[in-house]
Order: structure tokens, then sequence, then C-alpha cells
């Protein structure tokens, strides 16, 4: 027998009441959305003017068209974008031709340095 008693045992917690003591739940669902907001609908924002909605996982416009920009000008946009990505990738691979050159020439540098240092440990064994 313990001289403490069983400290190791916890007593056991009363349960738990099963019924709610809120009323809300007596409330029917139309009732709910009414008393409490719940019918949210479309989420929509408006961005300097423009005003955009979220259906079906995107936000779109609704007006349909983007906020006075029209077909063409959303197309000519999309071709100068295209435009500067493909500018921005040739000039990225001539930034890596140029550093590839660099470092080319700098090992042959270094290289010929090594060698001229060579040549004039040479030439002052021989004087």
């Amino acid at each position: 027998m313990p001289l403490f008693g069983n400290i190791f045992s916890p007593k056991k917690t009363p349960p738990r009441k099963s019924a709610s003591l809120s009323n809300l739940r007596s409330l029917d669902r139309s009732t709910r959305e009414v008393e409490l907001g719940l019918d949210y609908g479309t989420p929509t924002m408006n961005l300097t003017g423009q005003s955009l909605k979220f259906e079906n996982g995107h936000w779109i416009t609704e007006t349909g068209i983007s906020a006075g920009v029209d077909r063409r000008e959303a197309q000519r946009l999309r071709r100068r974008n295209q435009q500067l990505e493909e500018e921005n990738n040739l000039l990225r691979l001539k930034v890596d031709i140029l550093l590839d050159m660099l470092s080319e020439t700098t090992a042959e540098s270094h290289l010929m340095e090594k060698e001229l240092d060579e040549l004039k440990s040479i030439s002052r064994r021989r004087k």
C-alpha cells in the first residue's frame, strides 16, 4: 500500500452536458442567415475604379472588359510583354556568354603569369 495514496491515477472528469446552451440550433437556416448575416454572396472588390468579383476561382471584371482597356490595347500589351520577355532572355544569354569569356581569359591570364614567374625564376638561377 503506497504511503501517499495512488498519485498517478487522476480523478475522473465529470461528463459534459450534451445539450447546447445556445438557442441558435433551434432556428431554421433562413432565419440564422438573416440574423447572423451568413449569406455572403460572391466576393467583390473595387480597385482604382475597377469593380472585380470572384467567380469559379478567378477574379473577373464585372463589366466584362477590363475597365476601359479595349481588346486591341490588351493584345498590344500582351505582344509588348512577349517582346520584352524575349529581349530579357536574350540579354541573360549574352551576360552568361560574357561571363564565360571573362572566366576563360582570366584563367589564361593566370596561366601566363605562372609561366612568366617560372621563366623569371629559371633566368635568375642561370645568373
